[in-house]
């Protein structure tokens, strides 16, 4: 039964097999009352129709199943997910779609027919892009290894992270880039290496962005890759999303508007300036800030596709997924000792970030920053103690993003300053086993995302997917930190893992007060918005292993009900059969090192020798 579509002076009062509100004043309900795609009244039944005023409707289309509030994902990039899902997905995991699945390849030889494979599929001169490559699953890539594989097809490889690409001699040749052409940038130049085809962090912004972008990012790939984001998202149940950051030189605000704010899309999208690209631009001081008013003013800050007031972005270290955070420690080679050809990058250097942060604290934003290695949020914290010292604040909430690596007393600094943590709960579990082998070292690995420490403090978590690094399912990130459960079947930090409760908050209220949205978002309370997801199963009453495969029945938006086709649910149901993250990733053999940017020729002559070369 689909429920009735009711003037705006009518009520809908919905009936559940139970209501989780996420409101700890009334943590379940048996019915609850919509008006104008408000809440306005939770309660039992009684109570509802009591509290309710002039004529109603009561709706039982969810009386048999399980209402949480509406799902939030705090933090992924509407602008990667569609692009990256419409590529070759070669991946060391599962990535289901609404309409198919991209099956994992976990070894050099897998990876190799997978890109051989697409290679035969393209016309004679079209370009062949993919993304999800990981050299500690799929080798070391280079622009040699794909000048074997694809010959002279322009190809090129968005590296897992998507903060590294590889481009092959065609496609180098293709978009004129020679060492010349990349000198004289900073840092940029030096986070590139033209010769083995790889452009890392600031190098591929700098090379690629003004290159590659626009054969890529063509109009017709962008609108098919939002068509897809839509159905994806609502698959997994979001009702609201938040991308930290726009990139305006290269992000479609218009397709944004038009596809991610058609009336039939059951999802808020609000997006934030990002102040990462200023100084690089040389947009600095007064300036850097009437820039940033002017976007959100020329977006607007109103609508189901809008800007954040007053909310920027900026970076401190490199990609978790490539490796390339600041660490403390060394990183350790395969024999675990400490490796001198690897080495954190800074995307911001440290003096850079300093002055952009206390431009914006000074103005009074909320400043969310992207970090992922103990010397990177080293540096973080005591550049927010810094300012509050200088200039104080209450309820700034700056958010720590991502907060991979981290250590105690690096916690204490974060309680004590004031700022909050939003973290990817995917990080230990697809990552712990391979990262312990070689990089980080097992306890280093398995202490990622310390997410009980950060509660144990009263510090306020949340969860989010930083799409495409990992799946934007909700509950399958409330999982995640849940068990901790890695693809070797073993627990990652057990100490580290939450409770229930608490990482159903981490995909609801907590990611709505993260971005200032608690007074209508991410609980199901009188006077917000009424959100929710409807699931065929109860969280708290299922084996905790088996939370991500709930079936998401569907999600209300502002009132109105949209359920999921089944095909897709089905789909997602069984990218959930067992207990491994993604739909199944297999155990890895440790035997892959890692790029970095630097040379490796011993270690790919110690690959060959156990592997053989690739397939050509």
């Amino acid at each position: 039964m689909v429920p009735r579509m009711t003037p705006g002076d009518l009520t809908t009062i919905y009936t559940a097999r139970s209501f989780i509100t996420m409101d700890d004043e009334r943590p379940r309900a048996e019915a609850v009352a919509v008006r104008d795609g408000r809440v306005v009244a939770v309660g039992s039944l009684s109570e509802v129709r009591e509290a309710v005023s002039g004529e109603c409707v009561i709706d039982e289309t969810f009386a048999d199943h399980i209402v949480t509030a509406g799902f939030i994902d705090q933090h992924l990039h509407p602008f990667l997910g569609a692009s990256t899902l419409t590529t070759e997905v070669i991946a060391p995991e599962d990535w289901v779609l609404p309409e198919r699945t991209f099956a994992a390849a976990t070894t050099p030889e897998e990876y190799d027919q997978r890109i051989l494979e697409a290679h035969d599929r393209l016309e004679p001169g079209e370009w062949l892009f993919s993304w999800g490559y990981h050299s500690l699953w799929h080798g070391e890539l280079s622009r040699e290894r794909l000048d074997r594989l694809t010959g002279d097809r322009p190809t090129a490889v968005w590296q897992r992270s998507v903060h590294e690409w590889y481009i092959n001699s065609s496609a180098t040749e293709a978009l004129g880039i020679t060492p010349e052409s990349m000198t004289g940038f900073g840092i940029a130049s030096e986070q590139l290496d033209v010769e083995r085809g790889h452009y890392w962090e600031n190098g591929w912004m700098l090379a690629l962005g003004r290159y590659l972008m626009p054969l890529f990012l063509t109009p017709e790939r962008m609108r098919t890759g939002l068509g897809l984001l839509v159905q994806y998202l609502h698959m997994n149940g979001v009702t609201a999303i938040n991308e930290p950051g726009v990139f305006w030189a290269i992000e479609p605000w218009d397709l944004y508007r038009e596809i991610l704010g058609a009336d039939d899309v059951p999802f808020l999208s609000t997006f934030m300036v990002e102040a990462r690209t200023q100084p690089v631009r040389g947009v600095e001081g007064d300036a850097a800030l009437a820039e940033s008013r002017e976007r959100i003013a020329f977006a607007g800050s109103e609508g189901k596709v809008a800007m954040v007031d007053r909310q920027v972005k900026l970076f401190c270290d490199g990609a978790i997924v490539s490796q390339l955070m600041q660490m403390a420690d060394p990183y350790l080679d395969r024999d675990g000792l400490p490796d001198p050809r690897h080495h954190g990058e800074w995307i911001m250097e440290p003096d850079e970030l300093r002055r952009m942060f206390d431009l914006y604290w000074d103005d009074d934003w909320q400043i969310h920053i992207h970090v992922n290695g103990d010397l990177g949020l080293d540096v973080l914290v005591e550049i927010i103690e810094d300012a509050q010292r200088r200039h104080p604040r209450t309820d700034h909430r700056t958010v720590i993003v991502h907060f991979a690596n981290s250590t105690e007393a690096l916690i204490d600094r974060i309680a004590a300053v004031g700022a909050i943590v939003s973290a990817n709960p995917y990080y230990p579990v697809g990552f712990a086993d391979r990262y312990g082998q070689w990089g980080l070292g097992p306890e280093r690995a398995d202490q990622m995302v310390r997410a009980a420490s950060v509660l144990r403090r009263g510090i306020p978590l949340s969860y989010h997917s930083d799409l495409p690094i990992c799946a934007s399912d909700p509950l399958a990130m409330a999982s995640w930190g849940v068990n901790r459960i890695t693809p070797s079947g073993r627990v990652a930090g057990p100490e580290q893992r939450v409770s229930l409760h608490d990482a159903l908050r981490a995909i609801t209220i907590e990611s709505a007060y993260s971005w200032q949205r608690e007074h209508d978002l991410g609980s199901i309370t009188p006077g917000k918005w009424a959100n929710f997801t409807v699931l065929d199963a109860d969280p708290y009453e299922v084996d905790p292993t088996r939370m991500a495969s709930i079936r998401v029945l569907g999600t209300v938006f502002e009132g109105r009900w949209h359920p999921v086709p089944q095909a897709h649910a089905d789909r997602r149901v069984a990218g959930h059969s067992g207990t491994l993250p993604m739909g199944g990733m297999i155990e890895p053999c440790g035997d892959h090192g890692h790029l970095c940017g630097c040379e490796v020729a011993e270690f790919i002559a110690d690959w060959v020798e156990q592997h053989g070369r690739p397939a050509a």
